[in-house]
């Protein structure tokens, strides 16, 4: 992993760490992985389940995988033959056994079990939208203290990293391009529009990239507000509209994995997103997701197996060609470091089955995948969100992602993230979905101040640059009901709540 593990993690996870990097040996630095694609009619003829097939990365291989796939009853949507990554769709109930046994697949698992709609964004709550009179009380305040944005005087977030001095340093470079991988971005808000790159944005809903003008938008605005609110809180433009991004210099695109009738996040538009902002030049991605159906892949399961070893190819090849993946660590409150976890909502595309899990080797994808930065929230004080999951050795750093129960003295006295959302309109979120693009702006800084900075180089200076928080010195009750709700254990450098601390916005661009 990325992160600095405990020795139980270590001896628990190298192996299954080690399985998926020898996999990943071959893949080039420079070559493109865009995939081979199905025609429009073999996509729309295709079966019921969709599946990732995993093979050794040779064009004699996977030659003869497909004429196994087609055997075995199934329909190829998407070839990513430099990952060695197959998207297959099928009615075949015996598909996976059979395709498994075939020689040179390593591996392949169904994607999903049966269509239902909760979704995979880990953002906490509802959202709640900005009123007229609330933006009004906020601009006054904003004027009053002399900040160029109206609504800047209830971004607590960017002064508690020091994002907004920072911006009058350095508010990143226009060669810098953060990736919002989620549910579409809005475009066309005036906080987002002068920073969009149309050009490194697409929907990859269904595991095949669509870059038609407009295809990474919202499906439905009302409700698919999550990535347009992420990409505000990267990169919104200090132009006198609205609120300001950590890294409002910076471009910013949207890749769409959000599936349209349930609004999941499937694996196989996840594998696209990554090569995609790859092959695009894409510098950073945020992840503030998990993949689903499944809260935590198990490696003992042939489908969720697959699923990760899809994943992490994908998102190794992006780290190989220069981007770095930051993604949120989940908001359940789990100890990512513990013997073993309850997970009561997978698969969370039919009815959930409750099972216990040992996260050392079953991974929430993609945060606990190898080389990716793994974020989790905190409020105005300072201290962890009540939600957040955290565990020593499995977070690497921290950053605000609001919280209900921490109030800030801002105008609206609310503790979550005031950000854009669709149809020129702002909200407050909380969530480590809003955790994570601070740090991927931030990120985006460092980039913009060391532009031949490697991925590892990039994370070894978000670690090092960090404000070190140590554990809470009273037992944590972070929802104030008097019952002790986590334990932090590491020291002040490094522990499990806030991984090696907070990110500082400010020493990025020093």
């Amino acid at each position: 992993m990325a992160h600095l593990p405990s020795r139980r993690r270590l001896a628990l996870a190298v192996p299954v760490v080690l399985s998926l990097t020898a996999s990943l040996g071959f893949l080039p630095t420079a070559a493109s992985a865009a995939p081979v694609t199905a025609s429009a009619t073999q996509a729309a003829d295709a079966g019921t389940l969709a599946y990732v097939v995993n093979t050794k990365a040779n064009h004699s291989t996977i030659r003869k995988v497909t004429k196994a796939i087609t055997e075995a009853g199934g329909t190829v949507v998407a070839t990513y033959d430099k990952i060695g990554v197959l998207v297959v769709h099928s009615a075949n109930p015996d598909f996976g056994p059979r395709i498994r046994a075939v020689r040179g697949v390593q591996s392949a698992g169904a994607t999903r079990t049966a269509p239902l709609s909760p979704a995979g964004t880990t953002d906490e709550g509802a959202v709640q939208v900005l009123s007229k009179a609330e933006a009004a009380k906020i601009e006054k305040a904003s004027d009053a203290a002399g900040q160029s944005e109206p609504l800047e005087a209830d971004q607590w977030d960017l002064r508690a990293i020091g994002a907004d001095e920072a911006a009058t340093i350095n508010p990143g470079s226009k060669k810098v391009t953060v990736a919002v991988i989620d549910t579409g971005v809005d475009d066309t808000h005036p906080d987002l529009a002068p920073n969009f790159s149309a050009s490194q944005s697409a929907n990859c809903v269904g595991g095949v990239a669509d870059t038609t003008p407009g295809a990474w938008r919202p499906y439905n605005p009302t409700e698919d507000y999550h990535g347009t609110h992420v990409a505000g809180e990267i990169a919104a433009a200090r132009n006198g509209i609205g609120v300001a991004g950590v890294a409002p210099g910076v471009k910013v695109a949207g890749i769409k994995v959000s599936d349209p009738k349930d609004g999941l996040f499937y694996p196989e538009n996840v594998v696209c997103a990554f090569v995609f902002a790859a092959d695009h030049g894409v510098e950073v991605t945020n992840n503030s997701y998990y993949v689903d159906p499944w809260l935590y892949n198990c490696m003992d399961d042939p489908d969720q197996k697959a699923i990760v070893d899809a994943v992490n190819r994908a998102q190794l090849y992006a780290q190989k060609k220069g981007t770095l993946n930051v993604a949120s660590a989940g908001n359940s409150n789990h100890d990512l470091d513990s013997d073993s976890l309850v997970d009561a909502s997978s698969p969370d595309d039919a009815t959930p089955v409750e099972r216990t899990v040992d996260p050392h080797e079953c991974f929430d994808v993609p945060t606990q995948l190898p080389g990716v930065v793994t974020v989790s929230a905190t409020g105005v004080k300072g201290t962890k969100s009540y939600y957040s999951s955290y565990g020593l050795g499995v977070i690497d750093v921290a950053a605000p992602g609001g919280d209900k129960y921490q109030i800030p003295g801002t105008p609206s006295a609310n503790g979550r993230i005031l950000s854009t959302l669709p149809n020129n309109t702002y909200g407050f979120l909380q969530g480590t979905s809003m955790a994570s693009p601070h740090v991927a702006g931030v990120a985006a800084l460092l980039k913009s101040t060391h532009p031949h900075a490697s991925p590892a180089q990039l994370q070894a200076l978000l670690k090092l640059q960090a404000d070190s928080t140590a554990c809470p010195t009273e037992p944590y009750d972070g929802d104030g009901n008097g019952v002790v709700d986590a334990t932090c254990v590491g020291g002040k450098r490094l522990n499990g709540f806030f991984g090696f601390g907070v990110v500082n916005a400010l020493r990025a661009v020093k």
